[in-house]
């Protein structure tokens, strides 16, 4: 018959031994119940002759079936839960509960520390189990002991209850907090988590990482010291070592910092040596800690043979700081910097590379990018943005460090804006900074010093939208910006506008009236001897749409197709604009957006006249279930009733039907996603602007792409960028995973590339191409690099990175992977650390 003790503590008159048992210990540290084969009381053999308050009692049910030995299953999760229910003190009377209320838990919860993990009762199980209460529990034969998140494994384990000291011998396991021991002796203090492991092997779950030490010293359940220790990410590869192996003299862990220390610390990679460390300080999670990250050598075309070692400082849980000290050849030593914070109410960026002294042209170089957001006082909100470099040749010399995406033209932004009801006004003042070259001048945009304006935007009760924007600029020329003077001065101008949208199931319509008023105050006469002109231009529009809906099947599945009609009537009337400045207004592009546009030109200084009517239909597919779309197909084009005289190319247009426009994406194909978008002219019958692009991904790590621009007379390019494995014995790894995308010792290779060409030069204008090789437990990378600064210029660039899976951690900022993820669609990172595994 199977007996459970109750949670009443056993007599001191006799010592107990159990076999085949599970025992708990409760917070008291009293015998509080057990799971056993037989229990014979030692100095009683019958049973019938141990007095009657040493006898075992049954409890927690009051009708247990006899179960012979073969059929007793091992002590079940739920018996244990009411074991130590029991042992909490619960009554089994006939007036207690009935039973144990289980509810459902939104999250998991966190593991107990201190007094509250010392209250928990302990839990032994073993082929033999001896006890004195109150003294010792022993056990013998797959000994374990467990106490909340503690779990000790071992062939014999003793437990001195006041001491609180247990004491395994024999192939040592230990499992707390996704963290592994093992090795030949254990001693340990379990409530403050104090003692020694001897020749120990360890293994941490959140790095995968791990070592061997001669002596491993618990000071408490989130520090400990390793002596003459190792440490590593590595498995042995047969023939020797891991393929990289950190040595130290003593090792200390702190699980609650974040933080390894290693003393007197030689790296080995592939035995040999390649760095060495007084004090050494590594991560033991993927979250972020101070720290140095992988370094990178790269060998430039302009500046030669570089080194650069990144340092991160975690400042605090909202500001973090990058330092780079960087080594080059030809231009001596510099500093590259970034600082980043959030705090209440603002937060921003700060990114300064520093050349102080540049060996090759004799002078300090720098590049300055600044970005600050805040909210102030009185509801008001700031934005600035600055890109500074030093010089006009920088661009050239250090293409990647100018963050912009015009490098030539660097802007400098302030504004503030103040939301309040309908109504937000703001102020800007806007510079630039231009990066001319002699032979290839450029024009830049009018600087505003400054812009001062409001807008009001309001729908009243009777569904009418009322818009209106008044501003003020005054518009100077960047130092440096043209070769011939341009006009410059003041400018008042108001867009107004009021629409009454009538919007139904399955249709809308909205007839729209508007104005664009402007006033000039020029600093130079214009042609016709004036310095003050005023203009303002009507414009009416109605457009309306519809959309109806079918379930249909369409590529052998269940789909829903919509019908989406769209048509757009404005009227312009035609106002001369040629004696005018023109500080902003530039023609749009004619794509799926500027097609139902009621002004070919951005900006306000320029409005095109019209008399016009724009027709379009889209269909598209979506997945019933899910609502994801699976097919987009459109097509769209204006008919003209007049002449449109105000033109982005200042040619009359005269002809009835403009282009059309075709655009289309899909995902229909499993694994590929398709789109495009084609300007055909009719009356030319040929293609005038195209963009096609393909790509195709049928998992992690494996994408390939192309991409075919055209813009007839000026520019014809095709484009194809991938990621794609190219052999190995490793089998991709989760994403999220330490370690990367390799699962195995043997390691992959990836490689990785970009190439731009254009058919129109027949030439290649950008070009990139890497490769990468995930061991498991590091990651090189080999990135060659082409960046065109001229027709018959260009900055090659090769750079060299090691990464160290458990001792290093990457970050976006490095060069090559920055690099890689910027130019390839698609790209994916072979350690992703922004998931980190818990334990």
């Amino acid at each position: 018959m199977k007996w459970q003790w109750s949670s009443t503590p056993m007599p001191r008159c006799a010592s107990g031994v159990v076999k085949n048992a599970s025992w708990i210990i409760d917070s008291t540290n009293r015998a509080a119940s057990a799971d056993a084969d037989s229990g014979l009381v030692s100095g009683h053999p019958d049973p019938r002759r141990v007095p009657q308050d040493c006898l075992p009692v049954p409890h927690l049910s009051r009708h247990r079936k006899p179960q012979t030995r073969a059929a007793r299953p091992r002590l079940a999760p739920f018996a244990l839960a009411m074991a130590a229910w029991a042992a909490t003190g619960a009554s089994a009377q006939d007036d207690g509960p009935e039973g144990i209320e289980l509810r459902l838990s939104p999250q998991v919860t966190p593991a107990l520390r201190g007094e509250a993990e010392g209250r928990l009762p302990i839990f032994f199980k073993a082929q033999e189990l001896r006890g004195r209460p109150d003294l010792e529990t022993e056990a013998r034969g797959d000994a374990e002991l467990r106490r909340g998140g503690l779990l000790v494994r071992a062939d014999s384990l003793r437990y001195d209850t006041v001491e609180d000291m247990a004491r395994a011998v024999g192939n040592v396991r230990v499992e707390v907090d996704g963290n592994r021991y093992s090795g030949p002796e254990l001693q340990l203090r379990l409530r403050r988590f104090e003692g020694y492991f001897v020749d120990p092997s360890y293994h941490f779950g959140r790095t995968g990482a791990g070592g061997t030490a001669r002596r491993l010293e618990f000071l408490d359940d989130r520090r400990s010291v390793a002596t003459e220790a190792n440490y590593t990410s590595c498995p042995s590869d047969g023939s020797g070592g891991p393929a990289w192996l950190l040595a130290t003299d003593r090792i200390h862990l702190d699980f609650e910092a974040n933080e390894g220390l290693a003393e007197n610390a030689v790296l080995r990679f592939y035995d040999v040596p390649i760095l060495a460390f007084p004090v050494l300080s590594f991560p033991l999670s993927d979250a972020r800690k101070s720290g140095w990250l992988p370094p990178t050598v790269s060998l430039d075309t302009k500046s030669g043979l570089q080194l650069a070692v990144p340092y991160y400082w975690n400042l605090a849980p909202n500001r973090d700081a990058t330092l780079t000290p960087t080594i080059s050849a030809r231009r001596g030593l510099g500093l590259d910097t970034e600082f980043r914070y959030l705090e209440p109410g603002h937060g921003g960026k700060l990114n300064l590379d520093l050349l102080p002294n540049d060996n090759l042209t004799g002078h300090s170089r720098y590049a300055l990018n600044l970005e600050q957001d805040s909210d102030l006082p009185l509801d008001l909100r700031l934005r600035l943005r600055s890109h500074r470099v030093s010089d006009d040749e920088y661009w050239k010399d250090f293409p990647r460090r100018v963050a912009s995406l015009t490098p030539r033209l660097l802007a400098s932004d302030l504004e503030l804006i103040r939301p309040q009801g309908p109504w937000t006004s703001y102020s800007r003042v806007q510079g630039w900074q231009v990066l001319q070259d002699p032979d290839n001048r450029i024009e830049a945009p009018y600087e505003r010093m400054p812009q001062i304006g409001a807008r009001y935007q309001y729908r009243d009760g009777l569904g009418f939208d009322v818009a209106l924007e008044t501003e003020f600029n005054r518009f100077t020329n960047p130092v440096d910006a043209v070769s011939t003077p341009r006009v410059t001065g003041m400018r008042l101008h108001a867009l107004g506008s009021i629409a009454r949208p009538f919007v139904e199931p399955g249709w809308t319509l909205t007839p729209r009236l508007a104005f664009n008023a402007a006033s000039y105050s020029l600093d130079q006469a214009l042609a016709d001897g004036r310095s003050n002109a005023s203009r303002t231009i009507p414009s009416i529009s109605l457009d309306s749409a519809w959309l109806l809906e079918r379930d249909a099947r369409w590529f052998g599945a269940d789909t829903r197709q919509t019908l989406e009609p769209r048509l757009l009537y404005v009227y312009t009337p035609y106002r001369d604009q040629s004696g005018l400045p023109n500080f902003d207004a530039a023609g749009k592009d004619f794509n799926v957006d500027s097609v139902y546009s009621e002004n070919a030109f951005s900006g306000v200084d320029r409005v095109s006249d019209a008399h016009q009517l724009t027709a379009g239909v889209t269909t598209r597919l979506f997945d019933p279930l899910s609502g994801a779309e699976t097919l987009r197909l459109g097509v769209a084009q204006r008919y003209l009733f007049r002449d449109q005289r105000v033109t982005p190319d200042g040619i009359v247009f005269t002809r009835s039907f403009s282009d059309v426009l075709l655009f289309g994406s899909s995902s229909a194909v499993p694994l590929w996603k398709l789109e495009g978008s084609v300007q055909y002219s009719p009356e030319n019958q040929r293609t005038v602007r195209s963009i096609v692009s393909a790509r195709y991904s049928p998992g992690p790590f494996r994408t390939i792409g192309a991409s075919y621009r055209l813009a007839r007379g000026l520019s014809e390019q095709v484009d194809i960028g991938w990621q794609w494995p190219i052999g190995g014995s490793g089998q991709p790894r989760a994403r999220g995973v330490p370690g990367g995308g390799s699962g195995s010792c043997g390691g992959n290779w990836y490689s990785v590339g970009r190439v731009n060409y254009s058919t129109r030069d027949n030439r290649v204008t950008d070009s990139l191409l890497g490769f990468e090789y995930d061991s498991g437990c590091w990651i090189g990378r080999l990135v060659a690099e082409r960046l065109s600064t001229g027709r018959s210029e260009a900055t090659t660039r090769l750079s060299l990175q090691l990464e160290l899976i458990g001792l290093s951690r990457l970050n976006l900022g490095s060069d090559p992977l920055r690099v890689l993820k910027d130019n390839i669609p698609g790209y994916q990172f072979l350690r992703d650390d922004r998931v980190a595994p818990a334990p």
